[in-house]
């Protein structure tokens, strides 16, 4: 369906307050067309209606006139440079941005993911998960090695009743 067939069912939804599926549209839209300003900001707006000031915030993100609140509380649920680099979903350079201050802040976020993780970044190649940070969980590390470490006891222990149970 073309940009301006669904742009004019998501006012017609709207219009008779069915916020969800123009959410649902709006965020269709933004993820075929990732750099469109534009529809970045009507995504925005609905999620302003759904007073969630940190999804507004992430989607008003590169805009100059955006909400120093919306943007406190973007930048309060992802934390990180990395999960602020996944949670912009751009596509491409920093030059497909129309705007300077859009273009300003993509570059801003992608120095910030490059120091982070300690090696270049580009929007095609996000880091996927906590460890590409730096920062992953200790106590996850931990789990999975003890978890690790009992199955090769288990298999030991199988291992030596059944050499046992053989020469018996």
């Amino acid at each position: 369906m073309p940009l301006r067939d669904t742009l004019a069912r998501v006012d017609a939804d709207l219009a008779v307050g069915r916020v969800p599926v123009a959410r649902q549209r709006l965020r269709g839209l933004v993820s075929s067309f990732p750099n469109d300003l534009m529809l970045r900001r009507r995504l925005a707006e609905v999620y302003r209606l759904y007073r969630e000031p940190a999804e507004a915030g992430r989607w008003m993100y590169l805009e100059e006139d955006r909400d120093a609140a919306e943007t406190g509380a973007f930048e309060a649920r992802y934390r990180t440079a990395p999960q602020r680099m996944r949670a912009l979903a751009w596509q491409g350079p920093e030059s497909f941005a129309r705007t300077t201050f859009a273009r300003e802040q993509l570059a801003a976020v992608r120095a910030a993911c490059s120091h982070a993780v300690g090696r270049p970044v580009d929007w095609g190649a996000v880091p996927s998960d906590e460890k590409a940070d730096g920062r992953g969980s200790a106590f996850g590390d931990f789990s999975a090695g003890a978890g690790c470490l009992v199955a090769i006891l288990v298999l030991l222990a199988l291992s030596v009743n059944g050499l046992v149970a053989l020469f018996k």
